[in-house]
């Protein structure tokens, strides 16, 4: 199909640690379309930054890919060569992390670092003059005051509002066909999160980029992206359009992780789910909800499910709806 971009299929990632060997990843399916915008949620540990990093083949030493396949339109990133895999990531991907400081470079100014990826992810030949205005329009397009005297600054004497900023724009100097965000509002305050987000979907809005927007604020998912993929425990577990997904979600751990969130309109108190995300180092051998889903059945400690086609779009991995 012309319009699919990325597609992961059964995905099976381990991190090699002195106890053993975790089972982190455990058969991921996820699909991106051109121009289209994804979310992915569920709660920390569950193994969205690591699918994120498998997509960009930056997962940390002790890792290791078991299985799968992660195709970019049709070719196989697990199967690149250096070469290959680095100009995709100079040219059509690039990612925006959790923690803009850890992202940018102490020793060099934000001038040198964006230069540098203007510089080279693109193969026209540009004079210093040239990349220099467009590092000053990059910045101009994530809405940060005075450019010119930013680009001198080093990332200690930005804020971290601002420090976001620049990581999205040298994101967005490099990523022509598909950005992955991965919370990026984390440890910002929450108006600046907010502004971050709505500056986020604009941009890939204008420019028709794909987006993949991991993230815990539910209500910035919901008001940015198309479709949501739901994950947990290193599987994909619910796949479904936005608003469908959040008037009616489907799986018991969907269900359960928007119990959780407070309403502004009252109502009670927020339901926690019960027990937490299994040991990655002998995890279930069936579902990995099980323990904590009070409608588990026989089966779901046995078997683990596949994905279920409900209707157009709408996919669930569980035995209620076999």
């Amino acid at each position: 199909m012309d319009s699919e971009l990325l597609e992961i299929e059964d995905l099976y990632v381990n991190y090699r640690v002195y106890e053993g060997s975790l089972r982190v990843l455990n058969g991921v399916k996820f699909k991106v379309e051109k121009g289209e915008k994804v979310g992915l949620i569920g709660e920390s540990g569950c193994g969205k930054t690591t699918t994120m990093r498998s997509i960009m083949r930056i997962l940390a030493d002790n890792g290791a890919f078991q299985g799968g396949k992660i195709l970019y339109r049709g070719k196989d990133i697990l199967n690149m060569s250096n070469k290959e895999i680095q100009k995709i990531r100079r040219e059509k991907i690039s990612m925006i992390f959790q923690d803009p400081t850890a992202a940018l470079n102490p020793v060099f100014t934000i001038g040198d670092q964006l230069e540098d990826i203007i510089k080279y992810s693109t193969e026209e030949k540009m004079t210093k003059k040239e990349r220099l205005e467009r590092a000053i329009q990059a910045l101009k397009n994530v809405a940060m005051p005075d450019p010119e005297r930013i680009l001198k600054n080093y990332p200690i004497m930005l804020s971290g509002g601002m420090r976001q900023r620049i990581c999205i724009a040298m994101a967005l100097a490099s990523a022509s066909e598909l950005l992955i965000a991965d919370e990026p509002g984390t440890n910002l305050d929450v108006t600046i999160q907010d502004q971050i987000l709505r500056l986020i979907g604009k941009l890939v809005e204008e420019r028709n980029t794909s987006i993949i927007l991991i993230s815990h604020a539910l209500g910035a998912v919901k008001g940015l992206v198309d479709k949501v993929y739901v994950m947990y425990a290193g599987s994909m577990v619910e796949l479904a359009p936005t608003e469908e997904l959040f008037s009616e979600p489907l799986h018991p751990y969907t269900s359960g992780l928007f119990k959780t969130v407070p309403k502004l309109t009252g109502g009670g108190i927020p339901e926690a789910i019960p027990g937490r995300i299994p040991d990655y180092l002998n995890p279930p051998e069936g579902c990995r909800f099980s323990p904590r889903c009070e409608k588990a059945m026989p089966i779901c400690v046995k078997e683990k499910p596949d994905f279920r086609k409900i209707n157009d779009g709408r996919e669930v991995a569980c035995f209620l709806y076999e």
